[in-house]
This record gives C-alpha cells, structure tokens and sequence, in this order.
C-alpha cells in the first residue's frame, strides 16, 4: 500500500517535522530564511520559517516565540529530529534573506535579510550541519518547498523563475 504524499504548510516563525512521502512548504520568505535541515537515511527533515537573526534583544519580553529566531528555532528544531533519528547525519538547505526595503534607507529595515542570513549560517555551523545549497539574497519573495523523499528543494521566485536547489 502506497503512503499518500501530505503537504505540510510551515508558517512564519514557526517549524514543523516531517518524513517521506511528505512534502514541507513554507511561502512569504521575504527577508526571512527557510532552513531545511534533513537525515538522508530516515528520509526525516525539519523545516522552519525564522523572522529575525537573534532573540537576545528580546530577553525581558516574556513572550518570545522560540521559532522566530535562528538562535533558538534552529537549536530547538535540531533537538527534536534527534529525537525521532538514531544516528543522525543532518544537512541542510537555506532560502530567502532578501533585502525587502530598499525604499526604506533606515537603519533598522536595511539589511535584516543579511543578518539574518549570517545568523543561520552561524547557528548551523554551530550545530556541525553542513549548508549543501542555498538560494539566498536578491530582493524578491520566494516560496519553499521540499521533497522529502530526496531533499529535492524547490524555490519558487515571486515574478521570477522556479529553482531547484
């Protein structure tokens, strides 16, 4: 008996698991960042949808949602695949952080897509997860989509082309 595909649908600052035959979607990357982090093996992967680079500005607010930023959404992300994966062999895949604002030459809209990139790449290589590709920068919106039956990654580019990464 075939397992039926399902589409999981991630929102912003939020990230779920899944497994093959599933497929994990997350649309509106913006200056935000789609990191999917996957174990070949189990067919097992974690998408996440991140906001903001670091939630150590955020420390005195008592509602900080853990999924919006890469310092804690990805650390927490990472513990719960291990979970679900014995010996686990993580890679991941990054999308987005684009420059949103351009029009906008404050301080505080200007480059949250590139630090948000630096803060994944950073957390990654904390966590020891090889980046294998990435399709990240430009200025324009994409969607995300991954295959989880091979970590085939599509990046669909708002008034732009489809890529496969």
């Amino acid at each position: 008996m075939a397992m039926v595909q399902t589409d999981i649908r991630v929102g912003i600052s939020d990230y779920k698991l899944g497994k093959a035959p599933d497929k994990l979607i997350t649309v509106g990357l913006g200056s935000c960042i789609g990191t999917i982090i996957y174990d070949e093996k189990t067919k097992i992967g974690g998408l996440s949808h991140i906001m903001l680079p670091d939630s150590r500005a955020f420390a005195t607010k008592q509602d900080v949602k853990v999924a919006k930023f890469a310092d804690l959404a990805l650390p927490q992300m990472v513990k719960e695949l291990k979970k679900e994966i014995p010996f686990p062999r993580l890679k991941a895949k990054i999308v987005g952080g684009a420059s949103m604002f351009e029009f906008n030459a404050t301080a505080s809209a200007t480059g949250i897509g590139q630090r948000n990139i630096e803060a994944v790449e950073q957390v990654l290589k904390e966590l020891r997860i090889q980046i294998v590709a990435k399709h990240v920068g430009g200025n324009a919106g994409r969607t995300m989509i991954v295959d989880l039956n091979d970590f085939t990654t599509t990046v669909r580019i708002v008034n732009k082309d489809i890529v496969y990464i």
